[in-house]
Parts: C-alpha cells; structure tokens; sequence
C-alpha cells in the first residue's frame, strides 16, 4: 500500500466516524511522546534513515499528528478514532493499530475547535542539486464544514464552556441522588415547590442520564459518559447543579431536612415574599412511613389526648397540692373572687429568698404541703401541657419508656427563638449561640435590628457587614433588614442569630454580644438568647432601641471554662393578662409538679430535662402537637418530614383536668417565684 493510499482511508474513515457527531472529542497526550511513538511504530527495515532523518519523519505529518491524531469520536460509549482504520498492509496497519490502542486507553481532555477546513499539506516538493524535483506525501485531511467554528468568541473560550457544562454535568451525576431528584419532581407534580414546574422537563431529563450513569463503572467508563452526555444535555441540564434547583437537590442529596432544603431553595427565588409555613412531604414518603408505621405496631400510638392526673403513677410525682386542690374545688365567696382580680407588682419579689431548681426539688418539695407560682407576664412563653396516648397500652413511638410527650404554646418543645431560628435556616448546634428576636408583639416593629459580636484582643468584629469569623469561624447566619415583608410565614417575626462551631477555633478572652438599631421603623425592644454549652441564658429589652445596646459578655478563660456576664437584666410589663384560662400576675395553685416523660422512672439522659408545674384549672386552648420529631426513634427518624406533617395534623383530644401549667427547661436561665406552705409560709425565686 502507498502512503497515499493509507490517507485516503484515514479521511474515508474520518467521514464515516464523524457522520452522527456533533462534535469532536481530544485525548490528553503529550505532543512529542505521541509523535514519537508514531514513528517507533513502524516495523523493522520500513521507516529507515533517510539522509538525517527517519523517512516517515517529517515537520509537515508531526504538525498534522499534533493537530488532528488525538481527535476522537464518542458513540454510546465507545470511542472511535482516526486511526481505527480496516486495512490490509504489513506496514501501515501495523502503524494505524498501535496509535489507536494508544489512543483508546487515554482520557477525554475537552472538545476539538477549529476554525479552519483543512488540516495538513497534501504534497510538498524539494529540488534537488541535479535540477531534479522530489515529490513528497504527507497527511492531509479535510474538516466536515459543522466542526468549523465561526463565530466570534476565541478557540480557548468555546472549549472552556464546553469543559465547564462537562465538569459540572459530573458533579452534578455524582453529587445528586437519584431519589434526590424523584423527591423534586414528586414535589413539582404535587404543585408544592414554588417555580417549580419550569423544572419539570430538564429534571425528567436528568433522571434519565442519572439512571444510565449509575449503571456505569468508576472511573474511565463514567468519564466518557459525562462527556458524551454532557454535549447532548445542553447547558440547562449540565449545569443544573449550579442553578437555584440544584442547590435543592444538592442539600437533599446531603441529608439536609427536606423543608430547610425547600426553604433555602425559596429563599434564592422569591427572598422576599416566599417562605414555606408548614412541613412538606411526598407522597412516596407517605407511603413509605405508613408501611414502617404498620409493621412496627405504632399505628394505635398516633391517638392523642390532654393527660391527667389518673395518667401518672406516684412514682413520677415530685409534688401534689391535695389539700389546696380540695380547698379551692368549692366555691369562692365575691370578696376573695375580687380580690384574686387585683395584680401584684413583680418588683415586690425583688429581695426574696432565692434557692436553685435542684435545691428546690431536693428540700423543698419533699415536705410542701400546698404550692403556688406567680404567673409573671414572661411566663407565657413557658405555659405548656403534658400529653397522653389516647390508649395507654399502645407501643410507645418515642426514645423514652412510656407513651407520653409535652408541647409549650406554640407548639415548640424549647426555647421559641431556638425554633425560630431554626425555621429561618440558622444554626443551632454550635457551642456559643447568640440569637436576637423582634417584632413579636402586635407585628409592627418593621425596625432593622443587627446582632453584633466583637471577638477578644482585637479579633474579628462578626456583624452583616463581616459575616464570618477568619480566626475563630463564627458567623451570622440570618440577617433580616426588613421583617414586615421578609418575614411573612412567622408573621413578621424576625431573628438574627450568631453561632461559633467549636470551642477549638475560639479564641480565650471576652466576646461582646449586642444589638444595634439600624434602621428605626416604630421600634419596640426585642428578646435575646445567650446559649453557651446547651445553657441558655435569656434576655428582654421592652424599650424602643436606640443606637448599641449591650447584651452580655461570654469569657472563655485559658483551661476552656466559659463564664457569661449579663449586661441587661430582664424587663416585664405590670399589667395582667389572661392565658389558658388563669391570669397573670398572681398566685396560682399547683396541682402536681413533675419532670418531663423523658426523665420519668428514673431515665437519664434523654434530650433536656424540663420541670413542670401544673395549674388549676389551667386549660389549654390551642391545638397542640401531638408529638415531634426529636422524641421519635431512630427507626422511625428516616420518616421525619411525614411525621412532621402527623404531629402536627394528629388532633389532641379534649378532656377534663387535662394537666397543663408552666414547664422551664432545666438548661434554660429562667426564675419563678413561689409561695410554699408547710409547717410554715415561705415565698421563695427558683433559679434555674
């Protein structure tokens, strides 16, 4: 066979290979390396020295080489080359067999581009001293005209795109789940996720490249894929990890809770008028949780009811108040009815004895014969009720031994800013917290309050301007300028929260906490949490605020211990308010102190301890949940968005002396004033 011969099949083929391309592909091989192992290919007594050189080695065919001899085709997976050519020739098949080998075991680098038709010099001659002219053979190749690039970016930049769309089309393969993307759509099909439906067709899409990439092998083989996908996807779909959508999908994929994936979705596409207000689920998840609810017996368990009394053993009783409970069953006369009416001033308690929670259940309780709380204005957020399965011979669903659960007003199981913030997409895990709430009264304080924190010796000044922490990793993580319209799911309830991860990173000094008025828009005060070591210290400020305020100080000394240092004492109004049927600012009779079901019978250690204390005639008048997510067992913790969506919709049922009152958690900063009487009459503030 001539050289000629062997170029007109190597173009014949190049036809063939590229006829259903829509682009061309180029392997990562080293220019000199691969021109070499051209020419060592030949075999023995074929490509002798000619003059100086090799006879096959030529400036014009190593340009060609270069250019043209790492340019593949991918068809299903299976890459194609110039070099795979059908020919019968002791040389140049030989030559054709080892490039293409070659070839075919290297990676794709990017997509060819090129700007001009012909690759190559089809004849090149030399004259000779005698006057003779020599006519030499080179490669020569002819470029299909819908590989010429024309426009009018540069070569450089149009591979750079198409690498880009690759890159991230194999990320995204990687990083998404398929049950990622089928949760989605389910949400899509459902009318549940807000500019959803303009994803309907690029996710079908990408479940489908999902599915056959999953069906590849590591490595080389998924490679290719994402190549040869990626030009056929587009940049929609190849780049849909970057888009407001992948975000979503990357975040499920994760493991993140899928209401906070929605709602940081939500915040990217509607900030903000968008957020979602109640627990979202599939109906595959549905499915899913019902069939693991059935076959582990707790289908009885999801009927609730009010608890009472009868519902607890004496064991779990720390306090009843029988004989004032059968005092003020009767009746009262006019006098002692009006006078009940006639609020006490919280400052007339400022110099009573003050004992701890843990001395107070240890003395005190033991030997009370009738118990009282004063029922301050900032107790509201404490009212709670103790909550009972409807049979209480049903399999418990939660961590604890018995069936028995509790929901604050609200329905939260802890601190309402904690809640908050979580809901708003904050952090509440970290070792330092500190979270500053507005706008929580009558919904028109529209002010721009900032949580500031300045680090110790100079450091970091964390606020909306510098969000993270260098030295330390602190951060704001909620920044709300606006609540009235930010905020419309809370009802224009608005929070900024500061959180440090990990003690390691913290530096040792005093780290100042405090709020700042931005903007003032018909301020009213705001609420504030320090939470240090799962200690929770709170604050209120019931003023407009003008300027800095200073909330507390938290010093981490060099051996680790933290010490918080209040910088602004709690503030209350003096006006009575009625709540679950009592008022506040009095006296009120205790029925049964308890700790929460979770530490009943002597369990411990299971999610923070509360203290209850249970009022007459205390009723509660909202629809509380029947149980939450943090109570359930780990085997139930994969269904918790349909669980979610249960506590809440499960109904509570209604039923007399249902046991409700106050409830303080054990780690939260809180008092109480009570009077106690036994032998003799004593008004004590439990510090908790």
């Amino acid at each position: 066979m001539k050289f000629t011969e062997f170029v007109k099949e190597m173009q014949k083929h190049f036809t063939e290979m590229t006829k259903d391309a829509k682009v061309l592909f180029t392997v990562n091989v080293d220019p000199e390396r691969f021109y070499n192992l051209y020419l060592d290919s030949f075999p023995d007594g074929t490509n002798n020295i000619y003059r100086k050189r090799r006879e096959y080695d030529c400036s014009c065919c190593r340009h060609f080489i270069r250019d043209l001899g790492n340019v593949v085709t991918i068809k299903n997976g299976k890459v194609d080359t110039i070099w795979n050519l059908n020919i019968n020739d002791g040389t140049y098949s030989v030559v054709a067999k080892v490039m293409d080998l070659y070839i075919k075991k290297c990676f794709i680098n990017g997509v060819y581009v090129r700007d001009e038709a012909v690759i190559g010099t089809k004849k090149s001659r030399e004259m000779l001293p005698t006057g003779e002219v020599n006519t030499y053979d080179h490669f020569f190749m002819n470029i299909p005209k819908k590989f010429i690039y024309t426009g009018y970016e540069t070569k450089d930049t149009v591979k750079g795109n198409y690498n880009a769309i690759k890159h991230v089309f194999k990320r995204s393969l990687d990083e998404i789940s398929i049950e990622a993307t089928e949760t989605v759509l389910e949400l899509i099909a459902q009318n549940s996720l807000y500019k959803g439906a303009e994803w309907k067709k690029p996710l079908t899409e990408f479940k489908r490249y999902q599915k056959e990439y999953s069906e590849m092998n590591e490595g080389r083989e998924k490679d290719l894929y994402a190549w040869e996908k990626s030009i056929e996807a587009g940049a929609v779909i190849g780049k849909i990890r970057n888009h407001s959508i992948g975000t979503l999908l990357v975040n499920i994929s994760e493991g993140m809770e899928l209401d906070t994936a929605v709602k940081k979705y939500e915040q990217i596409v509607a900030p903000a008028n968008y957020k979602r207000p109640k627990a979202i689920f599939t109906k595959k998840m549905l499915e899913d949780a019902k069939k693991t609810i059935t076959e582990l017996g707790y289908m009885g368990a999801l009927q609730r009811r009010f608890a009472t009394l009868d519902d607890i053993t004496v064991n779990n009783i720390l306090f009843s108040n029988k004989d004032s409970a059968k005092r003020i069953s009767g009746a009262m006369d006019l006098f002692d009815e009006m006078e009940s009416e006639v609020a006490i001033d919280p400052k007339k308690f400022t110099r009573v004895e003050e004992i701890s929670v843990e001395d107070f259940i240890k003395n005190v309780l033991p030997i009370a014969k009738e118990l009282e709380v004063y029922l301050e204005n900032k107790h509201v957020q404490n009212m709670v009720s103790l909550i009972a399965p409807e049979n209480k011979e049903e399999k418990t669903m939660f961590k604890w031994d018995n069936g028995f659960s509790w929901a604050y007003t609200g329905n939260i199981t802890d601190s309402d800013i904690k809640e908050n913030v979580k809901a708003a997409g904050g952090s509440v895990t970290g070792i330092v917290r500190f979270s500053i709430q507005w706008n929580d009264g009558d919904g028109k304080d529209n002010s721009d309050l900032d949580a500031h924190c300045v680090e110790p010796g100079g450091g970091d000044h964390i606020f909306f301007r510098h969000k993270v922490s260098r030295r330390t990793n602190g951060n704001l993580d909620i920044d709300i300028t606006h609540p009235l319209e930010q905020c419309k799911a809370s009802k224009g309830v608005a929070v900024e929260n500061i959180t440090f991860p990990s003690k390691a990173n913290m530096i040792p000094g005093t780290y100042r906490f405090y709020v700042n008025q931005f903007s003032y828009r018909n301020s009213q005060g705001f609420k504030a949490e320090i939470e240090v070591n799962g200690e929770i210290h709170s604050y209120e400020y019931n003023h407009p605020v003008r300027g800095d305020v200073d909330v507390a100080e938290v010093i981490l000394d060099n051996e680790g211990n933290f010490k918080v240092v209040d910088k602004l004492s709690g503030n209350c109004a003096t006006v009575s308010k009625d709540v679950w049927g009592i008022k506040t600012l009095q006296f009120v009779p205790v029925s049964v102190v308890c700790y929460s079901p979770n530490y009943w019978d002597e369990q411990k250690g299971i999610g923070h301890q509360h203290l209850f204390f249970m009022l007459k005639n205390c009723v509660n008048p909202e629809e509380p949940n029947g149980f939450y997510n943090e109570f359930l067992k780990s085997d139930l913790e994969k269904h918790k968005r349909v669980f979610e969506a249960l506590g809440a919709k499960a109904h509570v049922k209604d039923i007399d002396n249902q046991l409700s009152g106050v409830g303080f958690s054990l780690t939260k900063r809180n008092d109480l004033i009570v009077k106690v009487k036994g032998n003799t009459e004593r008004v004590l503030k439990i510090k908790f």
